[in-house]
């Protein structure tokens, strides 16, 4: 990239937010690391993201609170400048039966899939929008197939929030277009990470790949990473409003 690019990456400690940061890393961004508690695995990741020659600041913030999305982002402003580009890749994944459905267990897991894109890209528009004086970029949202196929069983809330991400997707996209602001939204399938814990681990996700999954195999994270940093580059530059899968076919 000719110009120094900054980027924000939410729930960027483990994972997916991982994969994604060391990518945009090899591509030459200024970074932004955001973890909630995962604060020895952000400082690692850091230091190694250093050593590979990016300018990286670790970011504590619970997403979910926007008085922390506001002091996150003053907190980026002050290191790095000028943001380019906001990955909205923190969530959870829970299993809930309906039957099991509370006040604090549905809304916990809407306020951090769903009520965190909003606060982070809130933050990010009014950076990034010409219309408040900014030069554009991209917004990218982590959403899951499970939007479309309804989770595992318990999967009922998690799959809401996900579908919810797809039209907040659609919505915000309509919205920004003309400010120089393009978003995009990815939909992972089976992806080999410790999220997949609620439901067994990582070994129960391959197993399940097997059947479920066309190419028979659970994917990786940085095979999300790669199609998360071509929609926020400038390769991407007509891609808008859009959804990728990246779910092996299923």
């Amino acid at each position: 990239m000719s110009d120094p690019k900054n980027i924000l990456i939410t729930g960027a400690s483990r994972g997916i937010g991982q994969a994604i940061a060391r990518q945009a890393a090899q591509q030459g961004w200024s970074i932004g690391l955001n973890y909630n508690q995962s604060q020895t695995e952000a400082m690692s990741l850091a230091e190694e993201l250093r050593q590979m020659g990016a300018k990286v600041i670790c970011l504590q913030a619970d997403v979910s609170q926007q008085s922390h999305v506001k002091r996150m982002f003053s907190e980026f402003d002050e290191a790095l400048g000028p943001l380019h580009a906001l990955i909205n890749n923190a969530g959870i994944l829970a299993s809930i039966m309906i039957t099991d459905v509370d006040e604090t267990n549905v809304h916990r897991l809407y306020s951090a899939n769903v009520f965190s894109a909003y606060y982070c890209a809130r933050e990010a528009v009014l950076r990034m929008s010409t219309a408040h004086g900014g030069s554009g970029g991209a917004i990218v949202n982590m959403s899951s197939v499970a939007s479309r196929l309804g989770g595992l069983a318990g999967g009922s809330a998690y799959a809401g929030t996900k579908g919810a991400l797809d039209s907040f997707n659609l919505a915000l996209a309509k919205e920004v277009g003309t400010q120089g602001i393009r978003v995009n939204a990815i939909r992972p399938g089976l992806i080999a990470t410790e999220i997949h814990n609620v439901h067994g681990g990582i070994d129960q996700m391959k197993i399940l790949a097997k059947t479920a999954v066309p190419m028979g195999r659970s994917g990786t994270p940085e095979e999300v990473a790669k199609v998360a940093m071509w929609l926020a580059g400038p390769e991407a530059s007509y891609v808008h409003g859009s959804i990728v899968d990246v779910a092996g076919g299923r």
